[in-house]
């Protein structure tokens, strides 16, 4: 799956989804790094066929408002070490990639991943 990491995420997940044989680039990657507006990550998300994920709540608003981007994992971990992200990933991003294929939002938190239409 391609995906890119939100700038409030750390460049540690992108290099676990890329060692588990994913497509991902950081928000660090993008011409602007970590200045690039939400518009600009969002539009790149699009534009490359990526899923976007973050933990920042005006990406859920936008794929609500405007349905963009297309795919969201959105992160509610709360403020956890990188060590308990990767962790948390580790054991539910399979589940998540399923949910994809029925919702266009997904949610992973510290103990669970769930699934919503833009229209829920």
């Amino acid at each position: 799956m391609k995906f890119l990491v939100d700038a409030q995420l750390p460049p540690a997940l992108k290099w676990w989804l890329i060692e588990r044989g994913h497509d991902c680039i950081h928000a660090l990657d993008l011409p602007r790094k970590d200045v690039s507006s939400d518009a600009e990550i969002a539009d790149c998300a699009v534009s490359e066929g990526r899923t976007l994920i973050s933990k920042d709540s005006d990406f859920v608003k936008m794929k609500l408002v405007g349905n963009k981007p297309e795919k969201l994992l959105v992160v509610t971990a709360g403020n956890i070490r990188n060590a308990e992200l990767l962790d948390s990933f580790e054991r539910n991003l399979e589940t998540a990639i399923r949910l994809f294929t029925t919702f266009e939002i997904v949610e992973l938190g510290n103990r669970f991943v769930t699934g919503r239409k833009r229209s829920q």
